[in-house]
């Protein structure tokens, strides 16, 4: 389990090790809308540009008052920490992003850029249309900075490749619906994110050595509490590790970030493309896209009730206007039916102790009702 925290916890190096090994690009994109199959078909490698928790004294001229995950991004910028990135594209989504995609170019000079308008409204009668008209567009410009020709028999390798990696997932997330869980919280969520900075066929061979060896691993003690991570997207595990050594388990998650990347699939259909586009407009969607059709909380109780979770613990970034606007529905719905949730407004920097005291209460409160459940 400890080579995915490796990676993600080295994925400058693993990136700058790829391009030296392939002579490739490499493409940062900020959010999970972003097709990453078209990248991969254009033989460059897609990396999700991730925040870290440090101290942020340099973008305040830039983005004021913003998501912290957004302002540590052009800070590590400004320092030169995605020095290898060849290129960034930005698809349409959260602002406070796009601030990021607009500033981290005042930065550093990339070779190329690229906007995706991805429809607000994607369940809109227009919407498949608009889509695909961005992935056409897409895939020109991509072959005009690579140089490559995306041809279908590439698009259908990247599609297998990204399906397999999301098969692998939910293997792994399946794993966690086990009283006792042989996967913590942590660990899943790290096996995520590192897929995001990753050669997915590194990933998939990785994971499929874990599948092998994973009936082998004996099961922890007492698992505690059973939870629900919901919220703003993150980019590391601090808040599942902390979570899981105050004596819960975080058996599930509903973050752009974790399941919802790989939720679901890629449906093969003779054109690649609206295959594509009507995978990213139908995965679960963040709190911004879910702003007519309503499905995200019928997909978070489903979640909820399919991982046996005792409890929900709710974290948003400050500053992250969607999910604040979203959050007081996801309330009436946890309300309703009497379903425990704390919620945990966080910043990168937020102490740990701060976090850890208001966790530690909300595990206690749940014991109890998990007990007599039990029982």
């Amino acid at each position: 389990m400890h080579r995915f925290k490796e990676v993600l916890d080295n994925r400058h190096e693993y990136a700058k090790n790829w391009k030296a090994r392939t002579g490739g690009k490499v493409l940062g994109y900020f959010e999970p809308y972003t097709p990453e199959e078209v990248i991969y078909a254009a033989s460059a490698l897609p990396v999700r540009l991730l925040s870290r928790h440090e101290p942020d004294d340099m973008t305040d001229r830039n983005i004021y008052a913003s998501c912290a995950c957004a302002r540590d991004i052009v800070n590590q910028v400004a320092l030169g920490r995605f020095d290898y990135v060849d290129g960034i594209t930005y698809a349409e989504a959260c602002q406070w992003m796009r601030h990021a995609f607009i500033s981290s170019q005042y930065f550093q000079s990339f070779s190329y850029t690229c906007d995706i308008f991805v429809p607000d409204y994607v369940d809109g009668h227009r919407s498949k249309d608009v889509m695909y008209s961005e992935m056409k567009a897409f895939k020109k410009s991509l072959e005009e900075w690579t140089s490559n020709t995306i041809t279908d028999e590439a698009l259908d390798h990247a599609i297998d490749v990204y399906n397999t990696n999301r098969r692998l997932m939910r293997q792994i997330y399946e794993l966690r619906r086990a009283d006792n869980p042989i996967v913590s919280g942590a660990e899943a969520m790290e096996m995520v994110l590192a897929s995001q900075v990753m050669d997915k066929e590194d990933h998939n061979r990785m994971l499929q050595e874990v599948l092998k060896e994973l009936p082998r691993r004996s099961h922890a003690g007492y698992p505690g509490p059973r939870l629900m991570l919901v919220g703003s997207p993150t980019s590391d595990a601090n808040l599942e590790r902390l979570v899981e050594e105050l004596g819960a388990v975080v058996v599930i998650d509903e973050l752009c970030t974790g399941s919802c990347y790989f939720w679901n699939e890629v449906i093969p259909q003779e054109d690649r493309l609206l295959a594509l586009s009507l995978r990213y407009l139908g995965k679960p969607h963040c709190a911004l896209k879910d702003n007519n059709w309503r499905r995200r909380p019928a997909h978070i109780l489903q979640l909820y009730e399919d991982f046996n979770a005792q409890g929900v613990i709710i974290a948003k970034q400050i500053y992250c206007h969607p999910h604040g606007t979203d959050n007081p529905h996801i309330w009436k719905i946890l309300r309703e039916r009497i379903y425990p949730f704390h919620f945990l407004e966080r910043d990168t920097t937020v102490p740990e102790r701060e976090m850890k005291t208001r966790l530690e209460a909300f595990i206690n409160l749940v014991e109890p009702v998990r007990v007599k459940l039990r029982g």
